[in-house]
């Protein structure tokens, strides 16, 4: 009976135009040569996150389960409770145990992946991964778009809100998070070249991607260096963490924030003031993406797994191989930037 009504549910979505229109990632335009399969051959297909249970994810998780309703892969997206290497490392041995055919990875710290990522490679199964563009063992690495740009463009709207001047201090969710600590280099080489009046003070913050460490260390960073007048966040959860610290200590207007969030986890802080500027792109989009091109590795088509591939999503449309010697290095192209402003553009 469940059978039956799953595909009586399918079935109706295909044929109601408005049921596709309310889809979560826009794939009127998807490249179905990209993921069409020998005799409709369907992959078992997991997808691994750093963190089950935050807003990223849940995101991400949509775009996984449109996947799997679109085109009857048996995908899934799994991910430990709290932001733990071993645990992550462990999801990835029993995936393996389990005899996956592919598995989508976003690292929590790539170092302690790449040995079991290298064991699952070695039995044949395909990984591709995501915020991990220093990854050796993958198949293929999707970026969102140039990490040290994406930091940079945090770091501009970040001084023009701080006139320029002032001590700042920035977060990244692991030290070991290669595109975060990208985007703080970015950042950071924007700011000395444009902004000399800022500093950044103390080291970067590792928060583990949890909005309640954010908040802590933050505090003491600021009782360390009370005269901070910027935050920079790298890692999703900061912006809420930043936004109640500056809400609950009466720093409106005199600290400001400028980092990746969602206007769902942040939105009330940017409405009241208290945090100026998040961006981001669509994990949504990111977990569809790298499903697609799971299949089409597992179908071989390598050849066209390359520079100017159309995957017919927003934001990769034409990919970008940046590094000759790392051809399996794919980036997209573009983000978000979202303020009080035009919030109420997204519902996530």
């Amino acid at each position: 009976m469940k059978t039956l009504l799953t595909s009586a549910s399918l079935a109706l979505a295909c044929l109601s135009a408005p049921a596709i229109a309310q889809e979560i990632v826009d794939t009127s335009k998807i490249n179905q040569d990209l993921i069409a399969t020998k005799d409709d051959q369907k992959y078992t297909i997991a997808t691994v996150v750093k963190v089950d249970g935050i807003a990223w994810f849940d995101r991400m998780r949509d775009g996984v389960e449109q996947f799997k309703d679109e085109t009857g892969h048996d995908v899934w997206m799994v991910g430990p409770s709290q932001a733990d290497a071993a645990a992550q490392v462990q999801l990835v041995e029993n995936l393996i145990a389990q005899g996956v055919d592919a598995i989508a990875v976003v690292p929590f710290s790539v170092e302690a992946l790449e040995p079991v990522l290298k064991k699952a490679r070695e039995r044949g199964i395909v990984v591709i991964s995501h915020e991990a563009s220093n990854l050796e063992n993958t198949d293929y690495d999707l970026e969102a778009f140039d990490n040290h740009a994406y930091g940079a463009n945090l770091m501009k709207e970040l001084g023009a809100f701080t006139g320029g001047k002032g001590k700042y201090v920035t977060t990244v969710g692991s030290l070991t998070s290669k595109s975060q600590m990208e985007w703080i280099d970015g950042a950071v080489a924007y700011q000395e070249e444009n902004f000399p009046d800022m500093e950044m003070v103390g080291d970067r913050l590792e928060t583990y991607d949890d909005a309640a460490t954010d908040y802590t260390k933050l505090k003491e960073a600021m009782t360390t260096y009370p005269d901070i007048t910027g935050i920079l966040g790298a890692p999703m959860p900061t912006s809420a963490g930043a936004g109640r610290l500056i809400a609950e200590s009466g720093l409106k207007d005199k600290v400001f924030f400028s980092g990746t969030g969602l206007p769902s986890v942040a939105g009330e802080y940017l409405a009241n003031g208290d945090i100026q500027y998040i961006q981001f792109w669509d994990p949504a989009v990111a977990g569809y993406a790298m499903n697609m091109l799971a299949v089409a590795a597992l179908e071989g088509k390598q050849d066209q797994i390359a520079a100017g591939l159309d995957l017919g999503l927003v934001g990769y449309e034409s990919l970008i191989a940046p590094d000759a010697e790392k051809p399996n290095l794919l980036y997209g192209a573009g983000w978000v930037g979202v303020t009080a402003e035009n919030m109420d553009q997204y519902d996530f």
